[in-house]
């Protein structure tokens, strides 16, 4: 966990196995850590296996907050996870930032 005085967050880093079989520990570990503060970032950087199901419950996570007037944020796409997201129909970066919140290269 991470915090910062003005903006306090709550950061995740996602399994390696993010696939239709291990769903609900992920769904599980994003709902515990949302719970928790009113920012939260979730590290991407170690997702191995991802499918539809995952990009559905990221997206979910990432509208839920914005809904609630509470940041979700994207941190470091694994490869598989970006693979995954070009075959679930998101084309491109813009396309893909557009839907899912990312905070890059430190900012």
């Amino acid at each position: 966990m991470s915090s910062d005085v003005t903006e306090p967050k709550w950061s995740l880093r996602l399994p390696a196995d993010c696939s239709i079989a291990a769903i609900r520990s992920v769904y599980d570990l994003i709902r515990e850590a949302f719970g928790r503060q009113d920012r939260l970032e979730i590290d991407c950087s170690s997702v191995d296996k991802a499918d539809v199901t995952s990009i559905q419950l990221l997206l979910s996570a990432a509208k839920t907050g914005d809904a609630q007037g509470r940041p979700v944020v994207l941190t470091s796409f694994s490869q598989s996870l970006r693979n995954t997201l070009r075959r679930a129909g998101f084309a491109s970066e813009a396309m893909i930032d557009q839907h899912f919140p990312q905070k890059k290269d430190g900012t």
